[in-house]
């Protein structure tokens, strides 16, 4: 067993014009002295991370990893989850996720996909730089329009948006693996990898690629009323990255899993601080545990009431308490009576 590291911080949540949130020295600063140990990096946040450079320049991301760890905490992981996004994208949203894009690419599906591709790409090279052998994004989206089958769907959307997908994915797969670096999709509603089922679909087609791999997050599947802890089990081997967030789902007699279009306050499901909702991470971080996850446990702070500062603070003392140092023996090894072959043999009446 392996011993989950830990706590860090996904800034994306907080990085903004003001201090100490609009720079990679202060932030990294109120990071450490919040209580965390490692951050993990939006990639699209230029106050924080020159892309580009990072994705040339070994001497920039030591730089970067080097003022970061002279301020306190590691670098944990690049995310890429608003380019990823962009990697796959139903003309439905077309307008509301050009804002994800640089300027120069809006308006333009086609080009907006060029450029989202070539980030991703750039920031796994960007991670291999820094010697950072897993990245987050999401996996963006052609069938989610389509997600309730009514109208009745035509044969074969599904199969062909997925294969579509799969294409698109593929190079940046393959660049994944010539860099060493594992590509961790955050399950997630939106996506076209939003479950277990659809991940499945996705990674056949892209002939179970190594690379292909699951960023977990318990607090998508309490909203999906999905069974968070058997999904450790079930995809334990495919599991490479955690967000720490919480969620609650309270359905009542007027709305359930799709909350009637309601803002996240009045939402039967609505992401929680930690400690708020009603994921049981203590069997989370067992499970974790005793499967050999020894990536780092990152707090995704997503909370529809709390302050994001109070919510950072006690976030980080919430991961630090449900770590679980794994033992290096068996609590009853001073009942050991010492055997060997032979005794085993004689004790099972085998000659």
């Amino acid at each position: 067993m392996k011993t989950i590291k830990g706590p860090a911080l996904f800034l994306a949540q907080f990085a903004g014009d003001d201090a100490p949130f609009n720079s990679w020295d202060a932030i990294t600063k109120w990071a450490a002295d919040c209580g965390y140990k490692g951050v993990q990096v939006p990639s699209w946040d230029g106050r924080l991370i020159d892309l580009a450079t990072a994705a040339e320049s070994k001497d920039y991301c030591e730089t970067f990893k080097g003022q970061a760890a002279e301020n306190g905490v590691e670098v944990t992981e690049l995310s890429t989850h608003l380019q990823g996004q962009l990697v796959a994208v139903h003309p439905a949203y077309d307008e509301a996720f050009d804002g994800f894009a640089a300027e120069s690419v809006r308006g333009n599906p086609k080009a907006r996909q060029a450029w989202a591709v070539d980030q991703v790409k750039q920031a796994i090279s960007a991670s291999a730089n820094m010697g950072i052998g897993a990245h987050a994004t999401f996996s963006g989206a052609l069938a989610w329009p389509y997600i309730y089958p009514w109208p009745q769907r035509p044969a074969d959307l599904v199969e062909t948006a997925f294969d579509e997908l799969a294409a698109r994915w593929r190079p940046i797969l393959d660049h994944a693996e010539e860099n060493g670096v594992d590509i961790c999709y955050e399950i997630h509603p939106g996506e076209d990898l939003h479950d277990g089922v659809t991940f499945e679909m996705f990674l056949e087609r892209v002939d179970n690629h190594a690379r292909c791999n699951m960023l977990y997050d318990p607090s998508h599947y309490v909203l999906q009323c999905l069974d968070y802890l058997d999904n450790i089990d079930t995809y334990k081997d495919r599991i490479r990255m955690f967000h720490v967030k919480d969620a609650e789902f309270n359905p009542t007699g007027r709305q359930g899993v799709y909350s009637g279009y309601q803002s996240w306050v009045d939402r039967a499901g609505r992401f929680r601080s930690l400690g708020d909702g009603q994921v049981d991470f203590a069997a989370v971080f067992s499970k974790m545990a005793a499967n050999d996850f020894d990536g780092w446990a990152v707090v995704e702070w997503e909370c529809c009431l709390k302050h994001p500062e109070d919510g950072a603070r006690e976030g980080a003392q919430f991961v630090s308490d449900h770590i679980i140092r794994v033992t290096e023996r068996a609590f009853d090894d001073f009942a050991d009576g010492g055997t060997d072959q032979a005794a085993n043999r004689k004790m099972l009446g085998i000659d």
